[in-house]
């Protein structure tokens, strides 16, 4: 399958500086009062502490892949001018190459404040967020770039994924369908607009983009992974689990597909089962927190509470944000009696997502327990009637997150 542009990598948004664009103005220099420079059998050379020369060094290393040498050339032009916006903004992107997403907002924020102008600084700061999973902070950033490139194909993606996973389904297919003519060969984007258009409403637009997922289908693993993910948000699990047994007969070691098989399980009723399939995508891909998640989630419909639990935290350990496992665990100590504990995983789950309606739900609850009547009142009232349930909710989608090498 040819490289999609579709495809969240971070080599296309990796370089937005070039060395030759420095000149002793961005450093805010003049040319009366230039770096001094040395005379050798050539001609004229910088010395070393002439910002330029060393951010050219740090640039080259960064091309090459040399993360340490860029880091350390950057942070020595910040020695020399703590002004210098594209400094900032490449040490951002040595960052994001090493997935230190938090590090890396930080010294992109530095970079946007310096350099608003420069639309490749939000389009990091986006995708940044997007890569936390933090979807809501993503999408005002990667606003700004459409607005500014409503024909840049990459940024308007993103964005279109952003709101397909706040539920914001018009939204979504507002920002996606224009995509069609460079998109439509792709799985990931045909799958995301035909379950957006059909959660919208949006019946013919859902029927296209379903008939054209099948018709550029070559009968590759990957084909059969997004067809089955199509039949499983519709809860079809025995045609779901037929494509994704079909990729993984294909592809054992196709990242995601013991995942969504795992799902297709889980709406089963079929715990055990599941539970086997999130530890061979475990296997493939132990960075994902997911797989703990679900599986704590089987342990947690069974009553398992001890190997819910165990699973939530080692889901936290890798994603701190993971609202569900906080969630998750908050309802294993309500069980337990224990509302104190309860409260505090809620209030740590809303302090991630404010509006998670179910998460004001059992607040309530933990609240009621404690005596504090009041005070749930107010939270049953932010839960607008939530039973505790999320539903028509996207199914999780690793896969639509993660670099797809």
């Amino acid at each position: 399958m040819p490289v999609s542009s579709a495809r969240i990598t971070l080599n296309i948004f990796s370089v937005i500086f070039l060395a030759g664009l420095l000149s002793g103005a961005m450093w805010g220099q003049s040319a009366q009062n230039a770096p001094p420079t040395t005379h050798g059998a050539s001609g004229v050379e910088p010395v070393a502490n002439d910002p330029a020369t060393v951010f050219a060094k740090g640039q080259a290393a960064l091309n090459g892949g040399k993360l340490d040498e860029a880091e350390r050339d950057f942070r020595q032009v910040l020695e020399l001018d703590p002004q210098a916006g594209p400094a900032y903004a490449n040490l951002g992107v040595v960052y994001m190459r090493r997935k230190q997403w938090g590090k890396a907002l930080q010294e992109l924020r530095k970079a946007e404040k310096m350099m608003p102008q420069v639309v490749g600084i939000r389009l990091n700061i986006g995708l940044a967020y997007f890569r936390q999973n933090d979807f809501l902070k993503a999408i005002p950033p990667l606003e700004g770039v459409v607005s500014e490139q409503p024909q840049a194909v990459q940024p308007r993606y993103l964005l279109g994924l952003c709101y397909f996973f706040d539920d914001r389904w018009a939204d979504a297919v507002k920002m996606l369908e224009p995509l069609w003519p460079q998109e439509s060969e792709q799985f990931p984007y045909l799958y995301v607009l035909s379950n957006a258009a059909h959660r919208a409403g949006l019946k013919e637009l859902d029927e296209r983009a379903a008939e054209q997922l099948t018709k550029v289908g070559n009968g590759t693993a990957q084909y059969h992974l997004f067809v089955g993910k199509y039949y499983l948000n519709r809860e079809e699990y025995d045609s779901a689990m037929t494509e994704f047994e079909t990729a993984a007969k294909q592809d054992p070691k196709l990242a995601f597909v013991h995942f969504n098989l795992g799902l297709a399980y889980m709406g089963k009723q079929e715990y055990a089962q599941a539970r086997q399939e999130f530890l061979k995508d475990a296997a493939i891909e132990p960075d994902v927190a997911l797989n703990y998640e679900e599986i704590g989630n089987s342990y947690w419909l069974t009553q398992d509470d001890a190997s819910a639990e165990k699973n939530y935290r080692v889901a936290l350990k890798r994603d701190p944000r993971l609202v569900n496992s906080m969630l998750g665990l908050a309802k294993i100590y309500q069980r337990q009696q224990k509302y104190s504990a309860a409260l505090a995983e809620t209030d740590a789950a809303l302090k991630v997502d404010p509006e998670r309606t179910d998460a004001h739900y059992v607040r309530a609850q933990a609240l009621l327990h404690l005596g504090r009547k009041a005070e749930a009142k107010q939270e049953m009232v932010k839960a607008a009637g939530n039973t505790g349930e999320s539903p028509n909710k996207p199914l999780p989608s690793p896969e639509l997150v993660q670099d797809q090498q």
